[in-house]
């Protein structure tokens, strides 16, 4: 069962989510969000949960300051069609759901859905996902700290040994708030003997 039938039930079920109650949001959003599970519901199960997986990864670090910019959403659109195989016009649909989940949901969800993705893809397919995951905390140039946080928690919960992370933080290295905010102090001419 994909995160997007767990979160938004379809016509039938007998309890909804109280983010889906009335009030809670328009009936564009709730009426958009079945669209995006007849989309997914058409791929292959496997394919699906695979789709919905990769997107609320990349959603959860692009979102880990509360905020994802339209600049994050593009990208995190192109990443599913380069890598999933998604259309554009699916692949906005599912990352809008991937958005919205994860900016209201998140906790034990995070963890869940993360070590779902690493059951069913391959070391390649979760390093991909984890560079995705630098990428779109540095669409603007610079990972904060809330970012890089979850960015090690994604490492952690795909089950990735220390040195491939370390290789892929080396590689954002420069992109990093700290490391900016160092590198902009003014250096201080070193003392001699007086």
């Amino acid at each position: 069962m994909s995160f997007l039938r767990r979160f938004f039930p379809t016509e039938g079920a007998s309890t909804k989510p109280s983010h889906l109650m009335p009030g809670a949001g328009s009936v564009a959003e709730v009426e958009m969000v079945r669209a995006i599970i007849a989309r997914l519901d058409n791929l292959p199960p496997d394919r699906a949960r695979f789709v919905a997986c990769a997107a609320y990864v990349i959603a959860r670090a692009a979102s880990a300051d509360m905020h994802v910019s339209d600049d994050a959403s593009r990208y995190m659109e192109q990443v599913l069609v380069e890598q999933t195989g998604l259309d554009a016009a699916e692949a906005a649909l599912v990352v809008e759901t991937a958005k919205l989940q994860a900016l209201s949901t998140g906790g034990t969800d995070d963890y869940l859905v993360t070590r779902e993705f690493r059951d069913v893809s391959t070391t390649e397919q979760r390093l991909d996902i984890l560079r995705a995951c630098f990428d779109v905390a540095a669409i603007d140039g610079s990972i904060d700290a809330a970012a890089s946080f979850t960015i090690d928690e994604i490492a952690l919960e795909l089950d990735l040994e220390p040195p491939e992370l370390a290789k892929l933080r080396g590689e954002f290295a420069d992109r990093f708030s700290a490391v900016q905010a160092m590198r902009s102090q003014p250096s201080t001419p070193a003392k001699g003997p007086a």
